[in-house]
């Protein structure tokens, strides 16, 4: 009895040591721990400034509102932030450089101010879109805004 419980102990501890050092772990390090998470309750939204914007605009050329690309120096993130009307729906994208994107999508409401999550992007490019849309999309109520992918390399 005692050589199965020694022997379930060994492999216990040999299966927590391939865990802890496997890719997937490895790529959730501190650099990305703000990944996907809102720049202001995490606390990085104190240390931001506007890198990049772009106008919403809709098919007919309409101007809708504004999309701010938000860096953090004190995290290393980027967000996209956006400022519309209080009466449209929408999604926010960010993507980076290394491939990596997250995507936010927002009810009516906020007095129009919506905020997508954060991605680390220090030392890389990263940029960002939002579409938004009024009952339902139709007859070219929607609008899109996208900053320049090479605006925002930090």
């Amino acid at each position: 009895m005692k050589l199965r419980a020694v022997a379930t102990a060994i492999g216990v501890a040999a299966s927590v040591v391939l865990i802890a050092g496997s890719p997937a772990h490895a790529q959730a390090g501190p650099k990305q721990r703000y990944d996907h998470k809102d720049p202001y309750k995490a606390g990085c939204a104190s240390t931001s400034r506007v890198v990049e914007t772009a106008k919403l605009k809709s098919p007919m050329r309409d101007e809708w509102g504004t999309v701010y690309l938000m860096w953090s120096r004190k995290c290393q993130t980027n967000w996209v932030k956006v400022k519309t009307s209080a009466t449209v729906t929408g999604t926010i994208n960010l993507y980076t450089q290394d491939r990596r994107s997250d995507s936010f999508s927002f009810k009516k409401g906020n007095r129009g101010v919506h905020w997508g999550d954060m991605l680390w992007a220090n030392d890389m490019c990263a940029w960002g879109s939002v579409t938004v849309q009024q009952n339902g999309g139709r007859g070219g109520q929607y609008a899109t805004g996208a900053t320049r992918m090479d605006a925002a390399c930090n």
